[in-house]
């Protein structure tokens, strides 16, 4: 296990490695070549890890940091969690580098893209594995410094430099509370182990647990793009379309997701952090879905929808519902990586263009990106049957299940969320697909590009089969996760379960047929919606104005601050010192230099002068 667990990281690190120090020296089918065969291997030791698992266990491969207070091991640990984690990311990111092939063809940095794409699979993949935090924390930076050179890749553009530092800065707030927690955690328990702490929220006060659980929620909304710290991820569509789908499906907004579901035997001997991430959850669902009823832009679209189906994710952690977040991220890493994938192709044939309102009539022309981009669609919409039905509808239940006020309340929401998600959904199935066929622009390798589509659909439409409900069959997710800490199947009564989703399935289908009446017959009213500046319109095409409120509060005060220290401060106070300072030196030395005539008579009179002020002084002196 050891070795398998070992090349799982080091293909991806070398492949990166390798690639930025030599991949502008070599071919180019070459380093695709290299960046493509090191991430596949690394999921091939994925699935041979799988095949020898036989529960969980530590690997412990070398010694980080040793001190008398602190010993920092580089343990790998695997469980169900890490495991199916693992396999996805190796999955997903594989087929996205194939992808990228193809995509990136026309572009120059292929060294450096290839490099960034394996170095962001290495960091995943060493998030998920670490059994310590810092090992973890490790990760965590690694994937946030990859997306922000990915995201600003296309650096020479203002905007996309632009969008890079906003997705690094606002992230680094989550980074902050991360590692405040993991200080706190070290000074009150004397390790960093996951397994060791997890075991151990009874020895602290709730206070203290809750404090601690607060700050793995900030770190989580910063990485997972939740509310507050989601505005960041919209933007982040700056960088090449593949690298939307890794950060979107497989790898960064997944990472604080994956954190509070690792730490949740810690976190969840809490309820009022349990109930805080389960808030931030449902308010998070609802702010994406609401928003990406107005964007324009297909990608944006994308992006929102992440964020809401993040929410989601969050929500089931805060129910307490691990395997049903987590069945959830896995289907979802599936069709969102299917959606961004076929928006690529959209977009690469339609010119670069990005506006939904641009588009129209492609499942004509472009029929394979068509089904394939339907299939995710359906699972995002939460179609009856897919795969992203069943494992939406089983956050819901946990939500349900877990009974009172607030959790009840949320679980409405939810479903609210859940009808509005399936009508933005078709609204943008129908604007890009629908209506009169246009020509495509046919690029090189689109077929290739198409054809990694269907694997993904065909996973992502059949997803469901990991964890069917209880009066389907016993789930698989279930039983494999039996062993991980918090991750019990919550099951209602069957008459229960099954009237929940028949509610959250005709949700869906309600969302399905209001798009179809809306945007399905015609271009009138896609015509009258592109003009629309109504407030609600605009208020939910600017994300709630989050934005523009913390360049009010935030930047603003910040860039005014800046210039009082830099006028007033800097060049006012310190640089105007100096310049005097400076003024009086010179014109000292012009006074003194009046003294240098050459004429015997001044240097006389010095001289005199000199020894009157000696005599004055000893006499000073000695009187």
């Amino acid at each position: 296990m050891q070795t398998y667990l070992s090349l799982m990281l080091l293909l991806p690190l070398l492949g990166g490695v390798f690639c930025a120090l030599a991949g502008r020296k070599l071919p180019r089918v070459l380093v695709e070549a290299l960046a493509c065969a090191t991430v596949w291997g690394s999921f091939a030791c994925a699935v041979l890890s799988a095949a020898a698992y036989g529960g969980p266990q530590t690997v412990t491969l070398t010694e980080w940091f040793a001190s008398a207070e602190l010993q920092i091991p580089v343990s790998l640990y695997l469980d169900p969690l890490s495991l199916s984690l693992c396999l996805m990311v190796g999955f997903v990111c594989g087929l996205i580098h194939i992808y990228s092939v193809f995509y990136m063809r026309g572009d120059e940095d292929y060294a450096r893209y290839f490099a960034l794409l394996n170095l962001f699979v290495f960091a995943m993949l060493t998030l998920v594995l670490a059994e310590s935090l810092p090992l973890l924390y490790l990760g965590w930076e690694g994937v946030g410094f990859c997306s922000y050179l990915l995201i600003g890749f296309w650096y020479r553009e203002k905007d996309n430099a632009d969008a890079g530092r906003k997705a690094f800065i606002t992230t680094r707030i989550g980074d902050t509370a991360l590692m405040v927690a993991l200080a706190w955690l070290f000074q009150l328990f004397g390790t960093l182990s996951v397994t060791q702490l997890n075991g151990m929220g009874f020895l602290m006060p709730g206070s203290i647990i809750t404090a601690i659980g607060i700050l793995f929620l900030i770190a989580a909304m910063g990485k997972s793009a939740q509310v507050p710290l989601m505005v960041w991820l919209p933007d982040a569509m700056a960088g090449p379309t593949p690298v939307s789908a890794m950060i979107h499906a497989a790898t960064m907004v997944t990472a604080g997701v994956y954190l509070l579901a690792r730490m949740l035997p810690l976190v969840g001997s809490s309820p009022t952090a349990m109930a805080a991430i389960a808030v931030t959850g449902a308010v998070t669902a609802f702010y994406g879905a609401t928003c990406a009823l107005a964007q324009r832009d297909l990608k944006r679209v994308l992006a929102f929808s992440t964020i809401s189906q993040i929410g989601y994710m969050m929500l089931g952690v805060g129910a307490g519902a691990v395997t049903a977040a987590t069945f959830h991220l896995l289907v979802h890493a599936f069709f969102k990586a299917l959606l961004f994938l076929g928006a690529g192709c959209v977009i690469a044939a339609m010119h670069h263009e990005q506006d939904i309102f641009k588009m129209g009539g492609l499942r004509r022309t472009l029929p394979v990106t068509f089904w394939s981009f339907l299939a995710g669609a359906a699972c995002l919409a939460g179609i009856p049957l897919t795969g992203g039905f069943f494992s939406k509808d089983s956050i819901l239940l946990a939500v349900w299940s877990k009974g009172g006020i607030l959790y009840q309340s949320l679980y409405f929401l939810a479903l609210i969320t859940a009808l509005v998600t399936a009508y933005y959904t078709f609204r943008m199935v129908y604007l890009v697909f629908g209506g009169s066929s246009q020509e495509a622009h046919e690029t090189g390798g689109l077929k290739t590009m198409q054809a990694v589509l269907i694997p993904l659909a065909l996973l992502a439409l059949s997803g469901g089969l990991l964890d069917l409900p209880a009066y389907l069959g016993e789930g698989f997710l279930g039983r494999l996760f039996a062993a991980v800490p918090g991750g019990k199947t919550i099951e209602g009564p069957g008459g229960e379960e099954v009237a929940l989703q028949a509610i959250a399935g005709a949700l869906a289908l309600a969302g399905l047929v209001a798009a179809h009446f809306r945007y399905g017959r015609g271009r009138e009213r896609r015509i009258e919606e592109a003009d629309d500046q109504s407030p609600l319109f605009v208020f939910l095409l600017k994300g709630w104005y989050f934005d523009a409120l913390y360049d009010m509060i935030l930047v603003r005060p910040y860039q005014a601050l800046s210039s009082v220290l830099w006028q007033k401060v800097d060049e006012g106070m310190i640089d105007g010192s100096l310049n005097r300072l400076a003024g009086g030196v010179g014109w000292t030395g012009t006074w003194l230099g009046r003294w240098s005539t050459g004429r015997v008579s001044i240097y006389l009179l010095s001289f005199a002068a000199g020894v009157a002020l000696m005599i004055g002084y000893l006499a000073w002196l000695f009187i």
